[in-house]
Order: structure tokens, then C-alpha cells, then sequence
């Protein structure tokens, strides 16, 4: 079994480890931590590496956790359309937004209610843009460890030793190539060569 967290439009290397698991499970037992890729995701814009933010409701139970499933977003403000245009304009100019825009889109249009299913909904519409099956497989129990446990990916501040091969970014004329960002950078760049990128990398579970 292959745990990985689901994400908002998660990194390159989760969707490395999604593509060539064959037993991937989502965990969604465990309780919400801040500063990680639970509601944040990464992209670049014409000033460098950008951070999407979800904005969510805090609020905590009696043992002073929330559970990750139970987490509700902040919909008083309106992130969907702020999100959605930030990722127009950021990759208007790329060789695929085109393509994928009208699959993508629908996602900052509809109304969620919970983190966890808008991040599923956003994990699910880019196995459909890649063609993928989507992993319906979720936890029952919260347990610490697994054999090939792949839960550390959530962690925004876990800066990963991997070697990411370099590719044609919108901006990286002015900021150099930056790696293991959305999986969204690599699509609007790549198209269907996405998958063949995601082959070429390998991501040591061992670094948990």
C-alpha cells in the first residue's frame, strides 16, 4: 500500500509517486497541521515562485485538533476566482494552458464545502487532463507508519533532495528554472509530455 496525503493541485513529485504506484491509498484519517500543501500549492508568475493559499476555517475540537476531513474553507472571501485568475495570468502565455483551461477552470467555479474534497476534486482533474485513473482508496485508521509511506510529500517545508530535470518554464528567462512546483507548471509546459517527465523521476520514499 502507497500512502500519499491529497493535496491542492499537488507537487511534482506526488503525482511522480501516483503515476507509477499500482496500490496508492489516500490517508485522510489524520488531524490538519498549518504550513503545509494540504491547502497551499506552489506555481510561477512573472516574479518568481507564488503561493496559492486556501483559506480555511480554524476551529478545534476538544482535544485542540481538527480532523483534516472535517476541515471547512473560508468561502467569505473569494479565493476560487483570485486563484483562477492567478493561474491565468501566470500561464496565458504557456505553449498548453489553452488546451487544458476549459477542464481546470470548472474547478474554482463550482462550490466546496470542505478542504478535503476540493482537493480531491482538484487531484481527480488532473488525472483526467493526464489521462490517469483516479485512486477512490482512502484510509480507515490513522496509523504512524507504513511500508511505503509517502505522507512526508505534504510538507511544504520539506525541501526534497531529488534531482528534478529541468524544463521549458514561462519565466525561467528571468528566474532560473524552479523545481517541484505544481503539477499544473509542468502540464501548461508540457502537455502530454507530462507523463514522460514524471517517468524520468524518482522519489526516495526514505526521506520521511
Amino acid at each position: 500500500m502507497t500512502v500519499l496525503h491529497p493535496a491542492y493541485l499537488p507537487n511534482v513529485a506526488f503525482f511522480c509517486v501516483y503515476t507509477k504506484a499500482n496500490d496508492v491509498v489516500f490517508e485522510k484519517q489524520d488531524n490538519y497541521q498549518k504550513q503545509t500543501y494540504r491547502n497551499r500549492a506552489y506555481i510561477c508568475t512573472d516574479r518568481g515562485k507564488h503561493l496559492l493559499s486556501i483559506p480555511i476555517v480554524h476551529t478545534k475540537g476538544a482535544t485542540g485538533r481538527q480532523h483534516y476531513e472535517e476541515v471547512k474553507l473560508d468561502n467569505s472571501y473569494a479565493w476560487q476566482r483570485q486563484h483562477w485568475r492567478t493561474l491565468e495570468t501566470a500561464y496565458r502565455t504557456s505553449p498548453f494552458f489553452e488546451f487544458y483551461e476549459d477542464e481546470i477552470r470548472p474547478l474554482y467555479e463550482k462550490g466546496f464545502d470542505l478542504l478535503l474534497d476540493f482537493n480531491l476534486a482538484s487531484i481527480q482533474t488532473i488525472c483526467d487532463c493526464l489521462q490517469l485513473d483516479f485512486v477512490d482508496e482512502f484510509t480507515d485508521t490513522y496509523s504512524l507508519e507504513y511500508e511505503k509511506d509517502y505522507r512526508f510529500l505534504v510538507n511544504a517545508k520539506k525541501e526534497l533532495p531529488d534531482e528534478f530535470p529541468e524544463y521549458v518554464q514561462v519565466f525561467g528567462d528571468r528566474h532560473g528554472f524552479i523545481p517541484n512546483l505544481s503539477i499544473l507548471d509542468v502540464l501548461f509546459n508540457l502537455g502530454p509530455n507530462t507523463l514522460e517527465y514524471l517517468g524520468n523521476i524518482e522519489i526516495d520514499g526514505s526521506h520521511a
